[in-house]
């Protein structure tokens, strides 16, 4: 019975999910409100290419009128005004197209310019995200692991303290060494509080960066130990991943836009040919005069029927000066996204020669963690066996232990620092 009552609880209460950093770049790249966003800005160039391109045909309309007069008007048998109530049908159709207007098609070509420039946007939202959530995932990892660090702590002096009470019962330790190790043991516990408080919020901080709401999600670290050397020494590694890096080739696409937008308040300056074409008919009719005979419906329809065909050419001669003040703020419009672009390329470098220092850096200090940690380990092996024999006090012996579980923490954090900043060079590193 208690073994079917466990399987129930078990099944109530799923077991918590592990992400690994790439689950989390996969799903934040993907589901992140930011990049759904982007996705609606390209469907709305997509349409707004078709609109371009239906400027390009022509625009029909078709209706029909009926409407009744009553009072003076003209009597269409003799042309004569008269005192007369009427019923008067009209059927119409009609057809415009624009024969010539450049402007028309330097806006297909703006569109597109515009679905380039909000697509490398995507790929650059893409990639802020990445970047925050490795920053995000790795503090979160950081502080789990100095959590468990205390926590090994707390459980290790408490463990001590029993034995060494023991041992200071039977006279093998002095009352003095259970006094030491306990004045420690609420300052550790002090700062596991403050410790968990901090994983939690890094938890908290990540989950955002996902915009996820399950609380049941859990995050690992893959691979520890793969770690990969960069090549820094390469002279255009930074101009590659600036040139590679969707924010710079967002910007160019919007300069390349602002260029081709000036040709578009130009092409106002043109003419433009229309063409037009109608056809109509209508049907008359006298009321309350049954002595005058009256065509019937279908044959005035049929004798009514008028169709035209014209076109026009419009010249622009006087604006108030519109156009040319819109071709100069357009211009100006270039010169501010090129200064939009020295800011890109300025934030870029900036952030690239930090990661490649903070890498270089985290690298070195791995390596000296590495021999430090073995130092330690070994430290703490020859102070167990001392603290065994009764050549060392516990207090003393306290100390050795926990330097050995924080250099211990050293390394795992130092570690994940290597693999943050090659995370972080990976996202930048892709091309688009």
């Amino acid at each position: 019975m208690k073994k079917l009552f466990f399987i129930f609880i078990i099944n109530l209460f799923p077991a918590q999910q592990s992400w690994t950093l790439q689950q989390c770049l996969d799903y934040a790249s993907t589901n992140h409100p930011l990049i759904k966003q982007a996705t609606v800005n390209i469907q709305k160039n997509n349409r707004q290419i078709a609109a371009s391109k239906g400027m390009l045909l022509p625009s029909v309309n078709a209706g029909a009128n009926h409407s009744y007069s009553f009072g003076s008007s003209i009597n269409q048998s003799n042309n004569q005004r008269e005192s007369l109530n009427t019923q008067y049908d009209q059927i119409f159709a009609q057809a415009n197209v624009e024969l010539f207007n450049w402007k028309n098609y330097l806006n297909i070509s703006l569109s597109k310019l515009n679905k380039t420039t909000n697509t490398y946007k995507l790929k650059q939202a893409q990639n802020e995200i990445k970047l925050n959530v490795i920053q995000t995932f790795f503090a979160y990892q950081n502080s789990k692991s100095w959590l468990e660090v205390l926590e090994t702590q707390i459980s290790g002096i408490e463990e001590q303290i029993k034995r060494t009470e023991k041992e200071v019962e039977i006279g093998n330790r002095p009352k003095s060494d259970v006094y030491d190790i306990k004045a420690n043991l609420g300052t550790l516990q002090e700062q596991w509080v403050s410790a968990k408080n901090q994983r939690d919020l890094a938890k908290i901080n990540l989950y955002n960066a996902l915009n996820i709401k399950d609380e049941s999600i859990d995050f690992i670290i893959e691979n520890e130990n793969y770690l990969v050397e960069e090549n820094f020494n390469n002279s255009e590694f930074t101009n590659q991943l600036i040139e590679n890096n969707p924010a710079y080739k967002a910007v160019i696409a919007e300069i390349k836009a602002q260029e081709k937008n000036i040709d578009v308040e130009k092409s106002n300056y043109l003419p433009t040919l229309n063409g037009n074409y109608s056809w109509s008919t209508f049907y008359n009719k006298l009321l309350g005069n049954n002595n005058l005979s009256s065509t019937s419906f279908s044959d005035q329809l049929s004798q009514n029927k008028n169709q035209s065909i014209s076109f026009g050419l419009n010249i622009p001669v006087f604006n108030k000066f519109q156009i040319k003040n819109n071709v100069e703020i357009a211009k100006l419009n270039v010169i501010n996204s090129n200064y939009d672009k020295d800011l890109i390329i300025n934030d870029l470098t900036k952030s690239i020669n930090s990661i490649k220092v903070q890498y270089l850096n985290a690298q070195e200090k791995y390596n000296l963690l590495e021999l430090n940690f073995e130092n330690q380990r070994l430290s703490f092996q020859k102070s167990e066996e001392k603290y065994k024999e009764g050549l060392m006090d516990a207090y003393t012996f306290f100390i050795v232990r926990n330097n050995w579980l924080q250099a211990n923490y050293n390394l795992i954090n130092s570690k994940n620092d290597v693999m943050q900043q090659m995370e972080l060079v990976k996202v930048l590193r892709v091309s688009y």
